[in-house]
């Protein structure tokens, strides 16, 4: 497998002291590749909880210090405990449609949200095929909550994080194969890069200016605010 997909980047700053520690702690490169991948996965899915990081564009270790994230920053964390560990994988960017963050955007706030939102996902390259990881984006206390919130709720969801065709029992566990949480949202594909670097220098990030400034500092705070409040 070409190195490029395990190389460390800016973003995917695995060498930091914070990452391996992680690692070691974990006794994680004494797994078998298959469980390698499962415990990356599921740390970076309910370890790092869902929320809203101040930009997509972070270091690995800073999402890993905040514990929390959403599909963009936990896909750099997943990326980077994936090629520390020796697993192969890229970075697959796309746009959703901002109505699958309706919930936990609300009010004015939702309206100065872009219609279309930089989304992505993670591919490994395991067993001689590439599987796409998407349903480590929500944690799951926070999906668990929603799912008893809207129970009466038996095929498609959209809203809160979520846009699914399957809201009871949607493909997110590690099994070998594809997991997805939000891929229904899904309005525009950007295409394959070899680390989230690229595409960020390419696609840019969500927002810019004073609505980059406002986010930051306080509606993704309020949006914070709103995800701790489903979770409990």
């Amino acid at each position: 497998m070409n190195e490029k997909y395990l190389a460390e980047t800016p973003l995917l700053d695995y060498k930091h002291s914070s990452i391996q520690k992680l690692i070691k702690d974990n006794g994680w490169l004494q797994l078998n590749g298959y469980d390698r991948v499962g415990a990356a996965y599921n740390y970076v899915r309910n370890t790092i909880k869902f929320g809203y990081n101040s930009s997509d564009e972070l270091k690995s270790s800073q999402v890993f210090a905040d514990s929390y994230g959403q599909c963009n920053t936990k896909a750099t964390l997943l990326m980077s405990l994936f090629r520390a560990l020796g697993i192969p994988c890229r970075f697959h960017g796309f746009t959703i449609d901002k109505k699958l963050q309706k919930g936990a955007i609300t009010g004015i706030f939702y309206r100065i949200v872009p219609k279309n939102i930089i989304h992505s996902w993670v591919e490994i390259y395991f067993e001689n095929k590439w599987i796409n990881l998407e349903g480590f984006i929500l944690d799951e206390k926070y999906l668990s909550q929603l799912q008893n919130k809207f129970n009466n709720v038996e095929g498609s969801f959209s809203g809160y994080g979520v846009a699914t065709d399957n809201f009871k029992n949607p493909p997110i566990k590690w099994q070998g194969k594809d997991t997805y949480i939000q891929k229904e949202g899904i309005n525009n594909d950007l295409g394959v890069f070899n680390n989230p670097d690229d595409f960020y220098k390419k696609n840019g990030s969500n927002l810019s200016g004073i609505k980059k400034w406002l986010y930051a500092n306080f509606i993704r705070k309020l949006m914070n605010l709103n995800v701790s409040k489903i979770r409990g």
